[in-house]
């Protein structure tokens, strides 16, 4: 044996992702970043009850916060618990990756969105975009292209 193990490496398992960001934004950059939870939004969070439309970045005192997520809490969940679906959450992040985004949104004027939100070895992840708004007739090029690329695809397969 090469020692090697058998084991191919699979996609992280996707909860939820953010679709209309990739049709509205253009992406630069790309973090991982963890996130704070609390226990009734993890069980929310297995539920599959996210909603990534309008997650943002924003940044106070030197820390990433989470803004725009909804979480939605479970019928099930406990009554002593006050469940709010859109609170801020703090990010789990490196100080350097933390500056790095600070100076491009500063600088470049750019903005951090929330891409998707995984699992990875037992603990939710969050992608974050560090992307620059499309104009319209952006869009527009974006679809000729991608409808291009599809008839493109089409041409060559029925061509053989």
């Amino acid at each position: 044996m090469s020692g090697k193990s058998n084991k191919a490496k699979q996609p992280p398992a996707t909860i939820a992702q953010n679709r209309k960001a990739r049709h509205d934004y253009t992406i630069d950059d790309n973090y991982e970043a963890g996130i704070v939870l609390e226990g009734w939004e993890l069980k929310s969070i297995r539920a599959g009850k996210v909603q990534l439309r309008d997650a943002f970045v924003q940044f106070k005192n030197g820390e990433a916060f989470l803004w725009g997520v909804q979480i939605s809490p479970l019928a099930s969940a406990s009554t002593h618990v006050n469940p709010d679906p859109q609170r801020s959450r703090k990010l789990l992040m490196h100080r350097v990756e933390i500056d790095r985004m600070m100076g491009a949104i500063e600088r470049k004027g750019m903005t951090a969105i929330a891409l998707a939100m995984y699992w990875k070895n037992g603990r939710v992840k969050v992608d974050i975009g560090m992307a620059r708004g499309k104009k319209q007739h952006d869009k527009r090029a974006a679809e000729k292209e991608r409808d291009w690329g599809r008839e493109k695809g089409r041409l060559l397969k029925g061509g053989r």
